[in-house]
């Protein structure tokens, strides 16, 4: 595969290329540009045209060659962006690679159901027409290719196996599951179907709405895809691969919750948004984004769900030097974007362009109405205090005490004591630029899932009993915690560790009487699942790193302990 990297390599002009990425200006023999992988005002990022080859001498310190720069770029394997670049040299890639054949099989049959699902769509008038109401235009449903799964078991599969496919790759696809008896069931079955396309615009996943009159209550209203080789929802965003080119141009990107939010959107006029298609953003969702962006615009649901779901992305954001501003949906009839284009067309983009940043969102939801008991307005107050006390600059922490103190009448003086004495609340890291702080850690998505998940069992006082059978993924300071606290049942911790019990507590200060439990329950649930999820992926990655090291050793043994090992866990986070 060298020979054939090389080949591709000499075809392609690495100043040519990345002038689509980057704005390259003439330095000499070289080129130089600001380095798309972090923030900086001057140049660093070098460009040589004699070694075809690019360096970072800021901060990132990244180089290598136009492939290296593709995957990294586009967070893409080495075998995609090779692929890639080939396609545009015309050079032939061999099929020899195992891996690279089995994703390429895969990509394979997830076009071939999308083709399967976009013409049954075609010849059912009840979907169109229900596509119809709910404000999506007919050239919109062509352009994002959405289809329809047909009522029947095994309708799909049986297709996919007469064009020839591999059962065990429409099963690895996630298209199938296989029942007890050993026979296959299609996963998607009378559903709308939205097709998830990664960076370069491949088919990688689906997300199926149940149908209208189909809904039964037994089944979920949405159902996604698994995990496969090809799909990590963590590192996918909806209608990414369309809008990016926007999202650079405007360094803006308008990030929405579902696949009817963002195709609406795009509809009324909104080129640079994503969707999380219903799951959080992760840090890879924020990585992927500030390559191209400055500023994050969120949209989340009004309800109580939506409003923690705005917080945690804020934080998140903060990690990464984000400027965040929310875009607020107020009105009886609107909820959400979706309801914006359909009800009032236009009115979206004016939203977007009137978006509040993050401070004032938080003055809304913390302090516009505040509690008349004592002790909620007092810990409404502390929350909002540690909002202002995350941020990075004095300026505008005695701005926003100064907005503060105006709202709820009390002095400057005493609103900075008192915030004084709060744990920092953030878990955005300073720039080291600030020179005030030592940087917070930039804590990983097990992490976050585990700080989430202490302060809901803790603050809501849930069971401890059930994070039971999930104590072994929680990382050693949380399982130390966890622990503390299920034998002891008092906030004594030592150390370190009471700081970081401090972050979650501050980081929940819920307010019990507007909280929904049923949410709260399923969010449980569900950061439950996340959290075994994010343990085996970082499991499965540093099988990855050993096999890499025992092939480079000739170890054949224990590659095949190791190979074996790593094919167990991916089953497992299938099955999850």
């Amino acid at each position: 595969m060298s020979d054939t990297a090389q080949l591709v390599k000499d075809k392609l002009d690495i100043v040519d290329f990345l002038r689509q990425y980057v704005e390259l200006k003439p330095s000499g023999k070289n080129f130089k540009a600001r380095c798309p992988f972090h923030k900086e005002k001057t140049p660093s990022f070098m460009v040589s045209p004699e070694r075809q080859s690019w360096h970072c001498f800021g901060s990132c310190s990244e180089g290598g060659d136009i492939i290296k720069f593709l995957m990294k770029y586009e967070n893409l394997e080495f075998y995609d962006a090779l692929k890639i670049l080939a396609e545009k040299t015309g050079v032939e890639i061999s099929a020899g690679n195992r891996d690279f054949q089995a994703n390429n099989n895969l990509y394979a049959v997830m076009n071939a159901a999308k083709e399967f699902y976009k013409s049954n769509l075609t010849r059912s008038d009840l979907v169109k027409g229900y596509l119809k109401e709910r404000g999506l235009k007919e050239e919109i449903v062509q352009e994002f290719e959405l289809g329809l799964a047909p009522d029947g078991s095994d309708v799909l599969t049986r297709h996919l196996l007469k064009l020839g496919y591999n059962i065990l790759d429409i099963e690895k696809a996630g298209l199938a599951l296989k029942t007890e008896r050993g026979t296959y069931w299609d996963r998607f079955r009378s559903r709308v179907m939205f097709p998830i396309y990664n960076q370069v615009g491949k088919v990688v996943a689906f997300t199926g709405r149940i149908l209208p009159g189909s809904d039964t209550g037994n089944v979920g209203k949405y159902v996604n895809s698994p995990e496969t080789p090809i799909f990590q929802k963590s590192k996918i965003l909806y209608g990414f691969h369309e809008t990016k080119n926007a999202i650079r141009e405007t360094k803006q990107a308008v990030v929405v919750e579902g696949q009817m939010d963002f195709l609406m959107a795009w509809q009324d006029g909104v080129k640079n948004a994503v969707a999380s298609s219903g799951t959080a953003l992760t840090p890879d969702h924020l990585t992927i984004l500030r390559r191209l962006a400055d500023e994050l615009v969120l949209s989340f649901d009004a309800d109580e769900a939506g409003q923690l779901a705005a917080e945690r992305s804020i934080d998140l954001a903060g990690q990464q030097d984000f400027l965040v501003k929310l875009l607020i949906i107020e009105g009886p009839e609107v909820k959400d974007p979706a309801d914006v284009v359909r009800k009032q067309p236009g009115r979206i983009k004016k939203l977007v362009e009137q978006s509040k940043s993050a401070m004032e969102y938080y003055l809304h939801r913390y302090i516009k109405d505040l509690p008349s008991d004592q002790k909620l307005k007092k810990q409404n107050l502390r929350t909002m205090l540690s909002k202002i006390k995350s941020l990075a600059s004095p300026i505008d922490q005695n701005y926003w005490l100064k907005e503060l103190s105006g709202m709820v009448n009390i002095e400057e003086r005493i609103l900075a004591e008192e915030m004084g004495m709060l744990k920092e609340a953030s878990l955005a890291a300073r720039p080291e630029s600030a020179g005030l702080e030592k940087p917070v850690p930039k804590l990983s998505r097990r992490d976050l899932i585990s700080e989430r998940l202490l302060g809901l069992l803790f603050h809501l006082k849930n069971d401890l009993n059930e994070l039971t059978e999930h104590l072994s993924y929680l990382p050693k300071p949380y399982f130390q915690v966890y622990e503390t606290f299920a034998k002891q049942n008092n906030l004594e911790l030592p150390g370190d560790l009471s700081e970081l019990m401090a972050n979650v507590s501050l980081r929940f200060s819920f307010d019990n009487q507007n909280l929904n439990p049923a949410d709260l329950e399923k969010e449980t649930k569900n950061l439950l699942r996340e959290l075994k999820v994010e343990y085996l992926k970082e499991k499965r990655q540093e099988i990855s790193d050993l096999i890499r090291k025992l092939e480079k050793a000739g170890d054949e043994n224990s590659l095949k302990e190791a190979l074996r090992e790593f094919a167990v866990i991916s089953k497992e986070l299938q099955n999850v």
